[in-house]
């Protein structure tokens, strides 16, 4: 997965579609010369609507995708017929995807499944025709409603890998090299710390036609969960792992104090993401 590939975060302005108006007519023909309300109610704005894929591991489809608008929907007419609901626009995200609102933060859901459809935002009610509003005592109504307005928000949609291991260690601890050796991955590799800055992904196989994911996490530093190093930038999906694998190089002077020091370093990243 090329660096400039992995985007786990975007901003978009949703706009949803508006209700079609209701229609306000009275039935007519060459037999009827006054007859009843016949108005038929407006059709629904379109949804935006989240939509979990297995098939993608990456936000880099909505990266240039700043606007999001929904079709609107169609006016209702003669003969009680309803208004067409608005076209919905499909979001497709990769499993493991937050969405929130950008103004509060506040998380909105979370899609966890593929094929899995959440609302981001709700298309506008269609208006009633003036037939909605007839009565004994209310026979002819000569009005109708509007539709509803659709809403426009601006979200945010947020990834965090869901693998089954993730690789954590310090720089330079041999992470990148292991992927690369039980997997098809191909991470860069260098004698220098940093190497890797995105999390790279590779599928690893296993008996009985079993694979599992296996996820690269970039290097941990001293201070990564007050912004040192990368900061929180990719260290946050550390914490969607099913497995965490701790990774210190045979040559440490001292093996037990890396691992105290490791542990505590990745336990306050986790603090930090949770509360964040």
């Amino acid at each position: 997965m090329a660096e400039n590939n992995f985007i786990d975060y975007v901003k978009i302005n949703c706009r949803s579609g508006a209700g079609g108006a209701g229609s306000t007519h009275f039935h007519r023909d060459k037999l009827t010369a006054k007859g009843g309300p016949d108005g038929g109610n407006g059709g629904s704005g379109g949804d935006i609507v989240v939509r979990g894929n297995k098939q993608l591991w990456t936000l880099l489809h909505l990266k240039f995708r700043k606007h999001v608008i929904a079709d609107p929907g169609g006016p209702g007419r003669s003969a009680l017929r309803t208004g067409a609901d608005g076209k919905n626009e499909i979001l497709e995200v990769p499993l493991g995807t937050i969405a929130k609102d950008f103004e509060s933060g506040e998380v909105l859901f979370e899609i966890e499944e593929d094929g899995q459809e959440i609302i981001l935002t709700k298309g506008g009610r269609g208006g009633m025709g003036n037939a909605f509003f007839k009565s004994a005592t209310h026979q002819s109504p000569h009005y109708a409603q509007t539709g509803e307005a659709g809403l426009e928000e601006w979200k945010v949609l947020e990834l965090k890998l869901i693998a089954d291991v993730g690789l954590v260690g310090f720089p330079n601890a041999g992470k990148s090299t292991l992927l690369s050796v039980v997997s098809a991955a191909k991470p860069e590799i260098a004698n220098y710390p940093f190497t890797t800055l995105v999390p790279n992904l590779g599928i690893v196989a296993y008996r009985d036609n079993r694979p599992f994911v296996m996820a690269d996490i970039p290097g941990i530093i001293e201070g990564a969960h007050l912004g040192k190093g990368l900061g929180l930038r990719f260290l946050r999906h550390i914490e969607r792992n099913s497995v965490l694998l701790f990774m210190i190089p045979a040559d440490t002077n001292d093996i037990k104090k890396e691992y105290k020091i490791l542990k505590t370093n990745l336990n306050n990243i986790i603090l930090s993401c949770s509360t964040s």
